[in-house]
């Protein structure tokens, strides 16, 4: 972090970035409050661990699952934003964007964890993004829901929506499962007191918390790393914009697949040619919204794919390049990565071609897909600390208020047992999903197989929060981030 003492920014500009990444720390601090709370409800509520052990084993893996995490959700978080907004990060609409996602995030996590309500923390994030999509396309005068990135909404909602019911059915057929192999009474018996279960099924629920940790800090801190990516690459371009350390001998690599790929999107432009930057980023924005494509679509992204071989062929390292150059590269990158997985996926682009073309894209993520160490653990502590903090109101709804009796060992285990698998996979797929739907509907799921009973009561204020919480943050998201546009316009002027 020696850029924040070299002298290379100015005060005005370290204000905006610790401001900033006090918001997205802000951010994984709430988000403790609800996710990682989850993670310890279990082990608290049947006295497997004091409060104290749990919130810091909890955290320590968490910590762990982040420093472990390979980043793919946290890109996939920055992919929904406004693609005008990312390429222009920097700039005043960039900052506005920044502060109303967090802020109208850590607003509406307040309000429900305040309510004891178990509301995802991904799905706000997500509404927020939705909402500055909308009022960005409106601002611009674009036509209305042109800043958003529908495609890849689409495939994160999709992810978001089922995996609740993975939550539900498998912790129902896992309960059921336990009860055939496993015929010890004291597993299926809800905690008496403050008596701890016995040695093995303590064991056993130590151990399920430890999964849930461990993979919540893999997927659910990566969001708040991704923001705070965003923030770095916004405020100290020079520093963030491109991973400096890419080892000199990979930079050739990204240049002949660059050549590969050149004649593939050549034959697909058809002789159109664009001739300036600012052209290519408006062709290539507008098929990264609205999926439709042309000739000349093509022929920017091979504008851009050329500018990408012609700057790293000239280069020895990134950090010799200026700061100028590796923002122009960054989103050079960007808007490639981003053409081609769209072209592969959609079909339009097929066998050998497709291949061809997913080879530029591994070898180029490495310059802008990154996350520095201390970012990580950044984010693992402000997790952390949010449990400590507020870990109780949740712990009472998931423990008392799901089921219409307490939660048994048994039921608490096949819950995180699923959540922890469920989240690993979507972790290893790069897809965003809520700890928080995955267990409040595996702990239901467990209620319902052992005929326990449902409140309904609860699962109707539950449902509630996450039917209300995309809408809800959409309009957060929307106002806050035209009134923070008009803050940081008039705060410019």
């Amino acid at each position: 972090m020696s850029f924040l003492f070299d002298g290379s920014i100015g005060f005005g500009v370290l204000a905006i970035l610790i401001v900033a990444l006090l918001f997205a720390l802000g951010f994984e601090f709430v988000n403790g409050f609800h996710d990682t709370a989850n993670a310890v409800a279990t082990v608290i509520y049947t006295h497997s661990l004091t409060p104290t052990q749990a919130v810091v084993w909890s955290g320590c893996w968490n910590l762990l699952g982040v420093l472990g995490s390979t980043g793919a959700v946290a890109f996939a978080i920055v992919a929904l934003l406004p693609v005008e907004l990312i390429l222009h990060v920097g700039t005043s609409a960039g900052y506005a964007m920044i502060f109303a996602l967090l802020l109208s995030a850590i607003i509406w996590n307040l309000g429900t964890w305040y309510l004891g309500l178990p509301a995802s923390s991904s799905h706000t994030l997500i509404g927020s993004i939705v909402g500055v999509g909308l009022t960005n396309s409106l601002i611009n005068g674009g036509g209305f829901g042109e800043g958003v990135n529908w495609g890849k909404l689409e495939q994160t909602m999709l992810a978001l929506l089922t995996s609740p019911l993975i939550g539900f059915v498998g912790a129902a057929a896992l309960l059921l499962l336990a009860k055939a192999l496993i015929r010890d009474p004291a597993l299926y018996r809800a905690p008496e007191g403050k008596a701890p279960p016995p040695l093995w099924i303590r064991s056993l629920l130590v151990l399920t918390c430890t999964g849930v940790s461990f993979a919540h800090g893999s997927n659910d801190g990566q969001k708040g790393m991704g923001l705070i990516m965003l923030v770095l690459i916004a405020v100290v371009p020079a520093s963030f914009a491109l991973r400096l350390d890419v080892p000199a001998e990979h930079l050739p690599q990204i240049v002949a697949s660059s050549r590969a790929a050149e004649p593939i999107f050549q034959a697909a432009a058809g002789g159109h040619r664009v001739d300036t930057a600012q052209q290519a980023d408006q062709l290539i924005s507008h098929y990264l919204t609205t999926g439709r494509y042309d000739a000349d679509t093509m022929a920017s992204l091979a504008f851009k794919n050329g500018r990408i071989a012609s700057v790293l062929a000239g280069a020895k390292s990134i950090g010799e390049l200026g700061p100028s150059p590796r923002s122009r590269l960054r989103r050079d990158v960007y808007l490639v990565d981003a053409g081609i997985a769209k072209l592969t996926r959609s079909g339009a682009i097929r066998g050998a071609d497709a291949a061809a073309l997913e080879r530029l894209r591994a070898d180029m993520l490495p310059l802008t897909d990154y996350i520095p160490p201390w970012v990580k653990i950044a984010v693992a502590l402000a997790l952390g600390l949010g449990t400590m903090v507020g870990w109780r109101r949740i712990v009472v709804t998931v423990g008392e208020k799901i089921g219409q009796s307490h939660l048994t060992y048994a039921q608490g285990a096949s819950a995180e047992l699923v959540t922890a698998s469920t989240i690993g996979l979507a972790d290893v797929i790069g897809a965003p999903v809520s700890t928080t739907h995955i267990l409040a509907s595996g702990i239901a799921g467990a209620m319902y197989a052992n005929h326990s009973g449902l409140q309904r009561e609860t699962l109707r204020n539950i449902v509630l929060a996450w039917v209300l919480t995309v809408p809800a943050a959409m309009l957060l998201g929307s106002v806050l981030f035209a009134g923070s546009l008009f803050v940081v316009l008039s705060f410019a002027g």
